[in-house]
């Protein structure tokens, strides 16, 4: 791309065709750059590498990697629109929804063969803290709580149509994790069957919803103010989920713990090694659920219901939150292979409980691995669930939330 190289002379008339068209290479360029490694992780010295520049052709469009950022999220809200208008088409919800997922799983498989460009993730959204970007991202989940809106969901409050747009968007950014397993021609199919799981749940018809409480999933860190390995973790953990990676320094872990830069070091070799813990800390926690709820439970609805009940409430409580799978974008790549695949294991053994669930009668029959996939991502997501459903107790999150993920985003209401 030699004819970027050198940014054009300012001139007092506004932006010419040239400057727009070099201005959006370096957008498209720093795409890629943030969803691989966040915005924490994304320098302006890479983005300019990638184009042959020097990291001054960069500064001349975007004064700093906090400015790019946000034109890249603003790029892809504007990407992220298309698919909502194809939506908004439909003549009901589930009209709606089927256009929806249509055309977003067809640009993933356009983008699966280097048809078009990729789109911005938003996984680190919330890390930039941009007013601009907020906006935008505010205005399409409304757009996107819209498509939910209809005769079919018309006893639905705002709230209950706010937590099941969290779940509808959080599925859909889940979808390109796990998508790479199938080719791009299967991507028809797979549309078919994530759209009836989301739209209709996984539960059989008359199935009986019953999940079972797990006390002491976690165990509570000793009393008296006693700073532990167990607190640094979850400091550790809720920063790694606001911040992603890099944001967590060892200064605002000890900060928020309100202890010293030693303190940490006491407790912790490395910032590496605290991570690395927090990761397999969430990873022994879901294993644990999975193992108490199969301790209690009867079949495989019940089991699979206890577990993301048990994990939500968790991840809402604010004691002891669960690791952001989308955090691992931003570890370092020493570590993330092994993680991934330990989260996969745990996305296999949701897979086998779905089969269980199918085998007993209490589960329709589904697609048994993008069910698991689409269990994960409510999990995943469920600590964002405060941002749209604001003053949501772990306990009403049930209903709200968890309940509608196994009897779909169209089932009525519970009151």
């Amino acid at each position: 791309m030699t004819d970027i190289l050198e940014p054009p002379a300012k001139t007092t008339r506004g932006p010419t065709r040239r400057f727009e068209q070099r201005k959006t290479a370096i957008v498209a360029s720093a795409v890629e750059v943030l969803n691989r490694k966040g915005v924490r992780g994304m320098t302006l010295g890479e983005v300019a590498a990638s184009l042959n520049l020097v990291p001054t052709g960069v500064i001349y469009y975007f004064k700093n990697k906090e400015e790019l950022a946000a034109a890249c999220f603003l790029k892809g809200v504007e990407g992220f629109s298309q698919f909502l208008v194809a939506g908004e088409a439909g003549t009901d919800v589930r009209d709606r929804l089927t256009r929806f997922f249509d055309a977003y799983l067809d640009y993933h498989r356009r983008m699966a063969l280097a048809e078009v460009e990729p789109l911005t993730t938003f996984n680190d959204v919330r890390a930039l803290n941009s007013p601009p970007v907020n906006d935008a991202y505010v205005a399409m989940f409304r757009r996107a709580r819209g498509l939910l809106d209809g005769p079919e969901t018309a006893s639905l409050t705002r709230l209950e149509l706010n937590a099941r747009a969290h779940m509808l968007l959080s599925e859909i950014f889940w979808a390109p994790v796990w998508l790479h397993r199938h080719d791009p021609e299967d991507y028809g199919r797979v549309t078919q069957r994530l759209l009836s799981i989301t739209a209709d749940g996984l539960a059989a018809p008359g199935a009986v919803w019953d999940p079972r409480p797990l006390p002491g999933l976690i165990p509570e860190p000793p009393e008296g103010g006693e700073i532990s390995s167990e607190l640094f973790l979850r400091a550790a953990t809720e920063l790694i989920n606001e911040e992603g990676y890099l944001g967590a320094s060892v200064e605002k872990i000890s900060a928020r713990l309100n202890v010293t830069k030693g303190a940490f070091y006491h407790h912790n070799e490395t910032k590496d090694e605290l991570v690395e813990a927090c990761f397999e800390r969430t990873i022994e926690v879901m294993r644990r659920a999975i193992r108490q709820a199969e301790a209690v439970t009867t079949d495989g609805l019940q089991t699979l219901a206890t577990v993301a009940t048990a994990l939500v409430e968790y991840q809402m409580s604010g004691n002891a939150p669960l690791l952001r799978t989308s955090a691992l974008t931003s570890a370092p790549e020493s570590i993330q292979p092994k993680l991934v695949a330990k989260f996969d294991r745990i996305s296999d053994r949701f897979a086998s409980l779905i089969s269980d669930g199918i085998a007993d009668g209490s589960i329709r029959p589904i697609d048994t691995n993008i069910g698991a996939q689409v269990i994960t991502a409510a999990i995943n997501a469920a600590a964002e669930l405060r941002h749209w459903a604001a003053a949501v107790t772990p306990g009403q999150a049930v209903n709200l939330y968890v309940r509608p993920l196994f009897e779909g985003l169209l089932s009525p209401p519970v009151r």
